[in-house]
């Protein structure tokens, strides 16, 4: 059972985004990492949400470039959380994902982090967190990866 579905608009974005799936297998949080289209499969799109809901999936991360409408086609099917990732894709440098996954209109918000990789990550840290709200042993895996960033900035300070 998924607790976590990360849609992306094209397999050119998977580079960008593996590290979200990444930090997922690190945490141990069950998840898919598939693509869907908001424009090319609008229909599968809104058949894998229902599907994965139905299966237990808690947030939908949905990372997409250009017109990147992908966030907001899954936040119009579910009323769980969506997190979007704006991929940079054109020659605007990612404002227009930007622009486009951030821009929704009341009732159905998504919650947007940084473009590309930084912004996968971030997907990832955020959804874990969301989820850590009802898991006390992930709460306690992110406290100490927490710690462990803290412990590497001390020893990167006292080596200079």
């Amino acid at each position: 059972m998924p607790r976590v579905v990360i849609f992306m608009g094209s397999v050119s974005d998977e580079e960008k985004m593996r590290p979200c799936s990444d930090l997922f297998n690190d945490l141990g949080i069950d998840h898919v990492f598939t693509i869907s289209s908001a424009h090319r499969t609008p229909e599968r799109t809104a058949r894998l949400v229902k599907e994965y809901e139905a299966d237990g999936c808690q947030v939908f991360i949905c990372a997409a470039g250009l017109a990147a409408h992908l966030a907001g086609a899954v936040a119009a099917k579910t009323i769980k959380p969506v997190l979007g990732v704006p991929l940079t894709a054109s020659a605007f440098g990612g404002m227009d994902a930007m622009m486009a996954t951030v821009q929704m209109p009341p009732g159905f918000p998504v919650g947007t982090v940084a473009l590309d990789k930084v912004g996968a990550k971030n997907a990832a840290w955020l959804a874990a967190q969301i989820l850590a709200l009802h898991d006390e042993e992930l709460a306690q895996k992110i406290r100490d990866a927490r710690q462990g960033f803290v412990d590497s900035v001390e020893k990167a300070a006292a080596s200079l």
